[in-house]
């Protein structure tokens, strides 16, 4: 059979409660109209609260998932739906800040067998597979090492890059090591070697990001992640 023609028009839905004061969701649209232009397909997005996804009915039809900064979620059940249906589902997938913390959780409890896996924000039992930070990165840039090779470093098409962060929680470091037997792997670390990214092997797109890189869009730059997720969604 030939293969099938590329889309030309997406489905995005941005998974997250929406705020206007929140920096980077004044980035989003902005990021991925400029990702669309430089793809060349004609991007649709819909903000999800998360207390309006309440099952797999309200995703189906969207060629992408991006679950957004902005945690904790008014309905976290909801981000966790979304993770999921996009992973099981081969659905390409972004997640960046509370996004990037959510993902964790959900293949620590859904995959992993962790099903008491847990955030140090919203929660005080449970295995707290994302705990406070040593440092806070709220509105702070550093350095990341990416994985040659990951999803991650062909879109960005080199080794080492700085972004910005506006959060104070990430993997747990003895959870770490667990998360390295796993198929969710990381592709990006900071200078100590905290994990700043990930991706799981197998999925066509499953990239999830502690820092914001969709605020490049806001000082008129690239947000190749961005580019990244279009492309695997065109397909």
């Amino acid at each position: 059979m030939p293969p099938l023609p590329l889309k030309q028009t997406l489905r995005v839905a941005l998974v997250g409660d929406y705020n206007p004061a929140v920096i980077a969701h004044q980035a989003i649209p902005l990021a991925l109209d400029n990702a669309a232009e430089y793809v060349d397909v004609i991007v649709d997005y819909d903000w999800l609260p998360t207390s309006e996804v309440t099952s797999s009915e309200d995703l189906v039809g969207y060629d992408a998932i991006w679950c957004v900064p902005a945690s904790p979620y008014q309905n976290e059940d909801g981000a966790f739906l979304a993770i999921r249906f996009a992973r099981e589902n081969q659905i390409p997938f972004l997640g960046t800040c509370g996004g990037f913390q959510h993902a964790i959780i959900e293949y620590a409890r859904n995959v992993m067998g962790w099903k008491d896996a847990a955030h140090a924000e919203t929660n005080s039992d449970g295995r707290l597979v994302i705990a406070p930070l040593s440092c806070s990165l709220v509105e702070k840039s550093d350095s990341i090492v990416l994985k040659p090779g990951s999803f991650i470093g062909d879109a960005y098409g080199r080794e080492r890059i700085e972004e910005g962060y506006h959060c104070n929680y990430g993997i747990a470091a003895d959870f770490a090591e667990q998360l390295s037997q796993s198929q969710l792997q990381a592709t990006g670390w900071d200078q100590q070697g905290d994990i700043r990214a990930v991706e799981l092997s197998g999925h066509p797109f499953f990239v999830a990001t502690l820092f914001q890189h969709e605020r490049n869009a806001l000082k008129d730059k690239a947000a190749p992640l961005v580019e990244a997720l279009l492309i695997a969604a065109r397909r």
